[in-house]
């Protein structure tokens, strides 16, 4: 089976108290990025406009090239975990399903942008994250908050974004070569550049891992004992392969007019524990253009159109498949063909009006019968940015036209206030909705026709500031969510549930001192069901109310040392609460040393203590690991 597989792959309590006094003594509240020289960086993802973030009217987080390399993370989720206001349940390490959790709101309730292009399973309705390559990433925005005024559906917890890497200055070539525990083993390499009006960027990788045991089911006896997770315990390790590739080419035509292309590709396959299907071949694609052309100095036209791909195929492989229940296997083909037309006018300095249009259609190819396979979305936009001397203004409305479900109209207002120089006050309100997936309307004993789109309503209010080398944000909210869809515990259907409410704050902050630097984050999240019904006042699945990051490095001439420490509070696997997920806080060790100009060599040590913890309930996470690197990159500036 592993040749076979090799062959096919080449082809393609006291935690939350050390936290908060590392907190009190090390900050008081966040900023906006990973360092102090990041929050001079322009963002687009908040307004669908260039703006600086210290500008923007919402919670936001940029992370750029050298914060992604600094963690050395070897997957998305690894990347995002700590970072305010997210979650994440993963079903057992690398290239297992993780479900990202923003501000509260369900796993597909964060809509995932790739270049501008939606990225997402209109089956399931969220992100294969799993399998999205950091080494293909330049950078990252995230924002927190509805934004569904601006993009549609799917935007009620937020929106991230992810830019894949782009060439500017030399030729500039680069090679990575990483090992770990479990047979780990990636290697990445690339070259960019740019000359003329011409830039362009290309790199690809490979990531290996045989993996570990990880799921410890329980298989169903009766109803009393209904078993749980991959409802099997068999002592395999379930191995993963992931191929992947970018590449991005840009041109300007002249100072006012640019073209550009791009693509994403990132295949392979995963072992999981199960008594069918055990093992899924994946592709997670993304390909695009775009154009901007400024006839007039104040008006800025763009124009998008790409097309993303999430194809999952589950087969059964081997001995750790029960023999007795054999079944075919289950192939399923999400491609969601979209386009944008935006224009950008400066009515005077300080003031913008955005006006676009967005089409999007998905399209399904499966095995499994479904009673419509595509479906289309068509929405109107536009928003007004103003700055009055030490006030903000923000105001924007959509309408969208689902084929399905009508017409939908969403709205949101954000204000802001510079009480100084170094702090601001915001406050803000928007609606955001939710289309439901073809899985909650038609899989087959699970999907129900009659479901209505999940809606929601949201306030909230920040303080941001920066003084003394101190970077800090503070941001409280709360959403309420109509109609939201769940599965009725009885009948195992989906279903609208009346109510759901999430309050929260959010906290972070950054300094530099010297040689030192310290970073750190901290969230609490009450998500719960106010429904009226079994399930009133419960908190909602897999999210803890208290997560948090202290952050402290070190830097040297020839290099750096850093100490990371995660913190969860428990949580619970099920609406009825009544499988607990405990809490739990890990510390990672990280170090860098510059052999020579090119030549890097990067060490981690993860979960030293070698906590056992889960985040779903039957899939452990990783204990005591490591991970050794080098990175060549021969003219490159570090």
């Amino acid at each position: 089976m592993g040749d076979e597989f090799m062959m096919i792959e080449i082809e393609r309590g006291r935690a939350l108290g050390l936290l908060f006094s590392a907190f009190s003594l090390s900050v008081t509240a966040n900023a906006h990025a990973e360092a102090a020289d990041a929050l001079d960086a322009v963002l687009v993802t908040a307004t669908r406009t260039p703006e600086a973030i210290d500008d923007a009217l919402a919670s936001v987080t940029v992370l750029d090239r050298a914060t992604i390399e600094a963690r050395q993370s070897v997957s998305l989720q690894e990347l995002l975990r700590g970072e305010a206001g997210i979650e994440i349940a993963n079903n057992g390490g690398l290239g297992k399903e993780s479900a990202i959790f923003v501000r509260g709101t369900e796993s597909d309730h964060v809509l995932v942008l790739v270049d501008g292009i939606p990225l997402g399973s209109a089956t399931v309705g969220s992100t294969a994250f799993q399998y999205l390559p950091v080494s293909e990433i330049d950078h990252i925005e995230i924002v927190r908050g509805p934004r569904s005024s601006l993009y549609g559906s799917d935007a009620i917890g937020g929106v991230i974004q992810i830019f894949t890497r782009r060439g500017a200055g030399n030729a500039a070539p680069s090679l990575d070569y990483s090992v770990g525990s479990h047979g780990f083993q990636q290697v990445d390499g690339g070259v960019s550049g740019s000359t003329g009006g011409l830039s362009y960027a290309a790199s690809g990788g490979y990531q290996t891992t045989n993996g570990y045991d990880s799921c410890l089911g329980a298989p169903y006896v009766s109803p009393s004992q209904p078993g749980g997770g991959c409802y099997t315990n068999v002592p395999y390790d379930d191995r993963y392969r992931n191929a992947s590739a970018s590449a991005r080419v840009a041109y300007a035509l002249s100072d006012d007019a640019q073209v550009e292309l791009f693509g994403l590709r990132s295949s392979g396959a995963t072992d999981f524990h199960s008594d069918y299907q055990n093992r899924e071949y994946f592709v997670q694609q993304v390909a695009g253009a775009s154009a901007s052309w400024s006839p007039v100095d104040p008006l800025r036209l763009q124009i998008r159109v790409g097309q993303s791909r999430d194809q999952e195929t589950d087969v059964a492989v081997g001995l750790a498949v029960n023999p007795q229940s054999p079944v075919p296997p289950g192939i399923i083909d999400t491609v969601r063909a979209t386009g944008t037309f935006q224009a950008d006018w400066k009515l005077a300095p300080g003031q913008t009006v955005t006006v676009g249009s967005d089409y999007l259609r998905d399209r399904i190819d499966s095995d499994t019968q479904y009673a419509l396979t595509a479906r289309r979305d068509t929405g109107v936009f536009g928003e007004y940015d103003a700055a009055f001397g030490p006030q903000h203004l923000t105001l924007s409305a959509r309408h969208d036209d689902n084929q399905q479900f009508g017409g939908k109209t969403t709205g949101g207002a954000a204000w802001g206030y510079r009480l100084s120089d170094s702090v601001r006050l915001m406050a803000s309100y928007a609606s955001a909705f939710k289309a439901p997936t073809f899985n909650e309307l038609y899989y087959p004993y699970y999907g129900t026709p009659t479901l209505r789109p999940e809606s929601s309503h949201s306030v909230e209010f920040g303080l941001d500031g920066r003084d003394r080398g101190i970077d800090w944000s503070v941001h409280a909210y709360r959403t309420r969510i109509t109609d939201l869809i769940e599965t009725d515990p009885n009948t195992f259907t989906a279903i609208n549930v009346n109510r759901s409410e999430i309050r929260g704050v959010e906290t972070q902050a950054t300094r530099k001192f010297g040689e030192w630097s310290t970073g750190v984050t901290a969230t609490w999240t009450d998500p719960r069901n106010r429904s009226d019904g079994f399930n009133d006042g419960n908190l909602l699945p897999r999210r803890a109310q208290w997560t948090g990051r202290v952050e402290l490095s070190r830097l040297w001439s020839k290099g750096t040392l850093t100490g990371r420490y995660w913190v969860s509070g428990r949580s619970f696997d099920d609406p009825a609460n009544a499988q607990r997920l405990g809490g739990y806080s890990t510390l990672d060790l990280l170090a860098t040393w510059q052999l020579t100009g090119a030549l890097a060599l990067e060490g981690k040590l993860a979960n030293v203590f070698d906590r056992q913890y889960q985040t779903a309930l039957y899939y452990p996470q990783d204990g005591r690991n490591y991970l050794v690197s080098l990175r060549y990159t021969p003219g490159a500036a570090r």
